[in-house]
């Protein structure tokens, strides 16, 4: 499979990667660079409650004595 970038730098997904990545207009896309080679997968959806759980869990490091530990890191 081949696809041809437009002057503006667009790229159209052949179908059948589009259906392997499970794809479609309005998802997002993630390149992950190594070296000369592209990998291409689907942006896994942001968990907005997961990501707002987060501070809560840290609370155990948020003392004066971590504060001390940490400060010259």
């Amino acid at each position: 499979m081949t696809s041809k970038i437009t002057s503006k730098g667009q790229v159209t997904l052949p179908k059948e990667v589009r259906k392997s990545l499970g794809v479609a207009a309005g998802d997002r896309l993630v390149y992950e660079l190594e070296g000369n080679t592209v990998r291409l997968r689907k942006a896994e959806p942001f968990n907005v409650a997961w990501h707002g759980a987060i501070p809560s869990t840290l609370e155990e490091w948020n003392s004066p004595q971590d504060d001390e530990a940490f400060s010259g890191l």
